[in-house]
Formats: C-alpha cells, sequence, structure tokens
C-alpha cells in the first residue's frame, strides 16, 4: 500500500481506530496489574496483550523484564527521514491498588457503561497505552509511515520505583532508544474547565523531583512510667509537626512562570511575572479553580505520610521511624536538603528512601507547538497552557538517555468531570468521546512531529 505524506489530514483516523481505542482501554482494565509496591505486580500479561497487537500492525516488539513477570514492551516504527531525531511515546502499564467495595462498579471489569468506560487505570494510565496501540493499528491499515523513528515502550513499575519498568529499560537497554531525544506520556493535554466558561488544555512541560524520605528517631528505651527525656517517639514527632507545618518559599522555575503568564493572559489579567515584586499568591487567588494547576509547582513540598514506632503501650522504644513524601522543584535539591537538615534537627537523623530528578522542558520548542496546533485543531475553543507536574512520571528514568520529557495524553472532557481527582481515586472512569478526541489529537501529532 503507497505510503501517506507526513501531512496526510488528522481526519484518517477510521472508525475502526475508534471502536479499537475503546475495546483496548477495556480490555487493559480487565487484566489485573494491580502494583502494590515491593514487587508485588504482574504486568506480563498486559505487556503480551499490547505486543500481540504490535505484531498484527506489522512491528516487532521485544518484551523485556528484570524480574520474571515484569513484562515491559518496546518497539520501533521506523520514519522516512533516517536522519531525523526519533521520538518516544511511552506509556505504563500498571496501576494503584482498588478496593472494589468502594467503587460503583468493580475496578477490572472495564465495564463501558453510558458511553463511558469505567476501571481502574481508565486515566491511569491504559486510556493513553490503547490511544497509542489504536493509532499504530490505524497506520498499518493506511499504510502510513511518520518523518521521524517513533519508539513506542510500554513500561512495568512506574506506580512504584520503576526500577522494573523504565529505569531497567534506561539503564538496561540503551540501545533501543538510540536517537530518541524528546518523549511523550500521561498527564498532558486533558481538558480543565476554569469554572467560568474557559477550557484549557495544560501540557506538561516539567516535574517536580522526587525525595520520599525516611526519618529515624534515636533515643533511651525504658519504662513508661518513668520520665524520659530522651523518648525516640517525642523526638520524631516533634521533627515530623515541624516539617508538616513548614511553609516552603515561592521558587519560580521557567516552566511555571511560562504557565501563570500565559494563565493570566487568558483570564484577561495584567501582571509581570518577572517583576522584582511580582506576588505569585496574588495572582493564584485571582485564577480562581485554574489556580489548582499551578499552584502545587510554586514551591518545594513535604507531606509526612507514615509513622512507626514501639510494640506494647508502656515501653518507650529506642528507635522511632516516619516517612515523608518531598518533592523539590528543578534547581532546588540543596534548598531542600539544608532545610530538611534544619527541620529534623540534631536528634533525627533522615535519608532518601527514594529520589528522582527534576526536569523542566523547553515550552518554546517545535514539538510543544507541534502539540499545541493538534489540540487546538480538534478543540479550537480551548487555551492551551504549559504547566509543570506536582508528581513525577517515567519521563524521570528516560532523562537519564538525554530524552526530554512531555506530559501529552490528550482527552476532551466535559465540564463537571474531575479528572484529577480520578488518578488514584474511586470510580475511575474516562468517556468513550475522550477516547476518540484523545486518538484524533495523538494521531495529528505523531504525523506532523
Amino acid at each position: 500500500m503507497a505510503e501517506q505524506p507526513t501531512d496526510a489530514p488528522a481526519g484518517a483516523v477510521d472508525e475502526q481506530a475508534l471502536d479499537e481505542v475503546v475495546t483496548f482501554t477495556s480490555d487493559l482494565i480487565r487484566i489485573d496489574t494491580t502494583n502494590r509496591g515491593g514487587g508485588d505486580c504482574k504486568e506480563r500479561p498486559a505487556a503480551e496483550y499490547a505486543a500481540a497487537l504490535l505484531s498484527e500492525a506489522g512491528l516487532e516488539p521485544t518484551i523485556l523484564e528484570r524480574t520474571p513477570g515484569r513484562g515491559n514492551v518496546v518497539a520501533r516504527i521506523e520514519g522516512t527521514d533516517p536522519g531525523a531525531d526519533a521520538l518516544l511515546v511511552h506509556g505504563h502499564l500498571d496501576v494503584v491498588p482498588a478496593e472494589a467495595a468502594d467503587w460503583s462498579v468493580h475496578p477490572f471489569s472495564g465495564e463501558v457503561r453510558d458511553g463511558v468506560v469505567w476501571g481502574r487505570g481508565a486515566v491511569d494510565m491504559k486510556n493513553m497505552d490503547a490511544m497509542i496501540l489504536a493509532t499504530v493499528r490505524n497506520w498499518a491499515r493506511v499504510g502510513f509511515r511518520p518523518r521521524r523513528d517513533i519508539v513506542i515502550a510500554f513500561t512495568a513499575d512506574e506506580e512504584a520505583s520503576a526500577e522494573d519498568g523504565s529505569g531497567f529499560l534506561a539503564d538496561e537497554h540503551a540501545g533501543l532508544f538510540e536517537g530518541c531525544t524528546e518523549g511523550i506520556s500521561e498527564s498532558g493535554a486533558f481538558t480543565f474547565h476554569d469554572g467560568a466558561g474557559r477550557q484549557l488544555y495544560p501540557i506538561a512541560a516539567g516535574e517536580r523531583g522526587t525525595g520520599w524520605l525516611k526519618l529515624t528517631a534515636r533515643g533511651k528505651a525504658g519504662h513508661g512510667s518513668k520520665v524520659n527525656p530522651a523518648n525516640a517517639v517525642s523526638r520524631l514527632a516533634a521533627a515530623v509537626a515541624r516539617i508538616g507545618d513548614h511553609r516552603w518559599p515561592v521558587r519560580l522555575t521557567p516552566t511555571v512562570r511560562a504557565a501563570l503568564a500565559e494563565m493570566a493572559r487568558v483570564h484577561g489579567i495584567d501582571t509581570d511575572v518577572d517583576a522584582p515584586d511580582f506576588d505569585v499568591d496574588a495572582l493564584l487567588a485571582r485564577l480562581g479553580p485554574a489556580a489548582d494547576l499551578v499552584a502545587p509547582t510554586v514551591r518545594n513540598s513535604s507531606n509526612p505520610t507514615m509513622l512507626s514506632a514501639g510494640y506494647k503501650i508502656n515501653v518507650i522504644p529506642g528507635e522511632a521511624t516516619a516517612h515523608v513524601d518531598g518533592r523539590y522543584l528543578p534547581g532546588t535539591e540543596d534548598e531542600f536538603e539544608a532545610t530538611l537538615d534544619a527541620l529534623t534537627g540534631p536528634d533525627v537523623d533522615w535519608e532518601y528512601h527514594h529520589r528522582e530528578v527534576a526536569l523542566q522542558a523547553p515550552v518554546d520548542a517545535p514539538a510543544f507547538a507541534k502539540m499545541r496546533a493538534a489540540v487546538e485543531e480538534f478543540a479550537p475553543e480551548g487555551h492551551v497552557v504549559p504547566y509543570c507536574m506536582s508528581g513525577g512520571t517515567d519521563a524521570k528514568q528516560f532523562s537519564r538517555l538525554g530524552i526530554t520529557g512531555y506530559g501529552f495524553a490528550p482527552l476532551k472532557l466535559p465540564e463537571g468531570f474531575d479528572y484529577q481527582a480520578l488518578f488514584h481515586g474511586v470510580d475511575e472512569r474516562v468517556p468513550v468521546e475522550a477516547l476518540h478526541f484523545g486518538v484524533r489529537v495523538l494521531d495529528r501529532f505523531l504525523r506532523t512531529a
């Protein structure tokens, strides 16, 4: 079959692709890939499912495992321009746990009801996995090849340490990503309704770094009835309270500045984000609900999440531990560590339980402009804005290979659909029409990238 030119219209997405994206989302949800941490997950069945669909599209996918059962899939689509940089398109196969008793439908049913696909992974992120598969298979049917090589990767273990997923691929199989300079994955290009009739489409161009911490307080063990000024539990509790109460200072990165400037423009607010006296909190107060996209990323954060001490009520333990979910902005890691030293004090030690880098991607790059154009073609009423993710994705691990990551998993969502609350939430679901929009926008971007 003759190849289509790379500027072929995005309308070339056929009805089969629209049907397949729904079917694939539902099928992937029914494959239980719950990641409970500590290695308790088996992505292999989902990896085999994705690999089979890629093989039917004429590709040669490889399944790779660091640990038996923790399957990853990688395949390359050869572009028409051998001198062009390659593009990585990746999604993870694992999901967080779901308690069936809390849900309206079984979380692994993949049920399609009233135009909505239900189940764990519907937004995080088996929907995007399905979009990728449907797009690639559509290209195979029409004989299309993109201009640049596109590397497809479906990964394990993103919802934990990524050691069995993108970390393993980046460290042990870097050759599969040769030539990749940019990558796209989850958490971007979704509809955000600002409460005043505007539709924003935030595209992620950065991520805060991950600094998960373990705190350890040591003291003098003894009887619970005795005065004990060296009580490890008291020392730990005081440090945890200081950390939880700490108000981190504003630190605006280039991505966040760009986000604030663009959102101010969209909302008709006259402000200069580069002015010495710029008050970010005052601007956020004027942005209304849209502030939620930016507020978590104007500062570092440190949230205590776990406490552990003792074994009997009348015994003062000699040691107590806590865990803190810390996140830091690009360029602030030294400040983050110095602040934790001060907050924990002399009686509590801390160490990284898990650490990953903060990321920043240019918003004036051609790739960002093409993502913007793809969204605007199918949502001309929308306003594309850059933003920084408060959390992290597999883009952190792939950045070790020099790959600049963006969050671009397009979805057109109705007003009142709280997309962000469904990440790791109860009754996770995605509208069928959102999936159709996603395939069309993803196809448009990848054809022109």
